[in-house]
């Protein structure tokens, strides 16, 4: 439903890492469903090649550049955005970055640095335009895309699960900052989504789902404003057990895993 500022539009997403994969797969969705875009990336071809595919003029779609990791670029985005299309319904954080990590490795540290600044402050920094023209207007939805490796640290992620693991976090706090005041907060902890880039992982992947799939169930969870949700549900389960598990058990299980490509291997990351 258009919003109580914007009576007579269409209501508006605004979606950040929106080039590829499950950014674009969500703002297919959330299209479907009438909304016009606000698509952020740094690779803006891609994203205007994508909408011109889709036949989408200005009116439905506008493209920001932006590089989340940096906050200054990420809120001059969201500001542009309210310039030009008003203030969001729904604000999507989904950018982020996954690269394997050695502690034992100094240019792994430095890993570790623009994964949270990316993955963490850089949600921050997503949301941080929006929070008082909602809580102003007495409505909208902020969703923090988090990962079902937020739930137990796997060997060779300590940047992605820490990193995750504190969207969650961060998302909860939110959530209780704004209560009572119309906005809403939906955590969603994606398992393994089939993108370009998980083709890439070299571990097993289990209940895989495509791009597609994973937009269709993320979006009836943020139109409910479900705070919490892992999709799929049976990723939360396995998660949750690994969970429950003795740290012995659990390591022992987990011993010689395969690891996240690191970036000195030269492969793109992966969620």
């Amino acid at each position: 439903m258009p919003s109580a500022d914007q009576p007579n539009r269409s209501p508006l997403v605004f979606i950040t890492g929106a080039s590829s994969g499950i950014g674009q797969a969500l703002a297919a969705r959330f299209a479907l469903a009438g909304y016009r875009l606000a698509l952020v990336a740094r690779r803006t071809a891609d994203m205007q090649a994508w909408a011109d595919a889709q036949g989408f003029g200005p009116d439905r779609c506008r493209i920001y550049g932006a590089d989340v990791a940096e906050v200054d670029s990420i809120v001059a985005a969201g500001h542009a955005c309210m310039t030009a299309q008003g203030v969001p319904d729904v604000v999507i954080a989904n950018a982020g970055v996954s690269i394997g990590m050695d502690t034992a490795e100094v240019d792994d540290i430095h890993v570790k640095a623009r994964t949270f600044a990316l993955n963490n402050t850089g949600m921050a920094a997503t949301f941080h335009p929006f929070v008082k023209p909602m809580v102003a207007r007495g409505s909208g939805t902020l969703v923090g895309i988090a990962s079902v490796a937020a739930i137990r640290g796997l060997p060779g992620h300590g940047a992605y699960c820490a990193s995750k693991a504190a969207v969650v976090a961060y998302c909860e706090s939110l959530r209780g900052e704004l209560r009572g005041s119309g906005v809403a907060v939906v955590t969603l902890l994606p398992g393994y989504v089939d993108t370009p880039l998980t083709q890439k992982n070299r571990y097993s992947m289990p209940f895989l789902m495509s791009a597609d799939a994973f937009a269709a169930r993320a979006f009836e969870a943020i139109r409910s404003q479900t705070s919490y949700r892992v999709i799929p549900w049976q990723m939360g389960v396995v998660a949750k057990l690994l969970r429950l598990l003795p740290n012995p058990v659990f390591d022992r299980l987990l011993a010689g895993r395969p690891r996240k490509h690191r970036q000195s291997e030269g492969v793109d990351a992966a969620p």
